[in-house]
């Protein structure tokens, strides 16, 4: 009997990784993600069950069923009402384009956030629903909440989402954001540090692949970074390994970040210092997602014939 199919792909691009052939020869695209998932969070106010215990300085939270936590909903309001404005300013005063997951209810409660990155030219991907997890989730209740993100998404912005990271996803996440089609770029995976295409059961999709080590959410998960000079040095060494390796061999760094965490004046000194650092460099491209899905469709979408499927 011969043995099942293994659904992973352990070997990627293996020895040889293509030639991205970044704009203007760049070594290296360094990718900035802003999430913004301030009012999309778990809360009972939301018709969640309890409240949120995820990614806060509440270390040690734990969900409160049916109760409301007020000291984790001011921190994820400080992500809103301060953190985002000093990160805006930050990007927008050094002209650095960002990639915003924005998740749905978030950005429809703040109208004037999302005024802010439509003028910066921020590319606006979704960050689903609601900022809660979809492991549990049936396929038919994921399927409806991409559905109903997508609708609120392109109401609170005024276009529909181009890109997509779930980030507490579901083993169905990718498929169903497949069949929900109009997607030109998926990140729920860490898988590389290049873009990849999947087969889809009509078409191939691009796989821009996300970060959680080069993020600020270390700062306070435990064994993260005690300060901004770890978190700063991290991201020096990821940039200097993929700057040098870049000279035959150009990759991507993404780096992740929120609002309500390096937004914070104490941590946000570390990132205005690698901003700093990253431009003082030549042959860097600092895109958003969007531009890079772009570049990846025009000139690699014939990696897409030897893809493997999803599995």
């Amino acid at each position: 009997m011969a043995d099942a199919p293994y659904p992973r792909d352990l070997r990627g691009y293996g020895r040889n990784p293509p030639h991205p052939h970044w704009p203007d020869n760049a070594r290296i695209a360094v990718q900035f993600v802003v999430n913004f998932e301030e009012g999309g969070e778990n809360n009972i106010l939301h018709g969640d069950a309890a409240s949120e215990a995820f990614l806060s300085d509440v270390l040690g939270a734990r969900p409160w069923p049916g109760q409301r936590h007020a000291n984790v909903e001011s921190m994820f309001e400080y992500g809103s009402r301060a953190g985002f404005w000093r990160l805006w300013r930050m990007f927008t005063e050094r002209k650095l384009p960002t990639t915003v997951f924005g998740v749905a209810t978030a950005l429809k409660r703040n109208p004037e956030i999302v005024a802010a990155m439509k003028e910066a030219g921020w590319d606006i991907a979704s960050h689903g629903l609601k900022w809660i997890e979809h492991k549990d989730m049936s396929e038919a209740r994921e399927r409806a909440e991409i559905a109903e993100a997508i609708r609120v998404h392109t109401e609170a912005t005024g276009e529909r989402p181009r890109g997509w990271y779930t980030g507490r996803s579901s083993f169905n996440t990718i498929r169903l954001l497949m069949e929900a089609g109009g997607l030109m770029y998926l990140c729920d995976s860490y898988a590389d540090d290049l873009p990849y295409w999947i087969k889809g059961a009509t078409a191939p999709q691009l796989i821009i692949p996300y970060t959680l080590d080069a993020n600020d959410m270390r700062f306070i998960n435990a064994q993260g970074f005690g300060g901004g000079d770890e978190f700063f040095t991290y991201l020096k060494d990821s940039f200097d390994v993929l700057y040098a390796e870049g000279e035959t061999q150009p990759k991507m760094m993404s780096v992740g970040l929120h609002c309500r965490v390096v937004g914070r004046p104490g941590r946000a000194a570390s990132l205005i210092r690698f901003l700093d650092y990253v431009q003082k460099h030549d042959r860097v491209w600092v895109p958003t997602r969007l531009q890079i899905a772009e570049h990846w469709h025009k000139n690699l979408a014939h990696l897409a014939e030897s893809a493997p499927g999803l599995g």
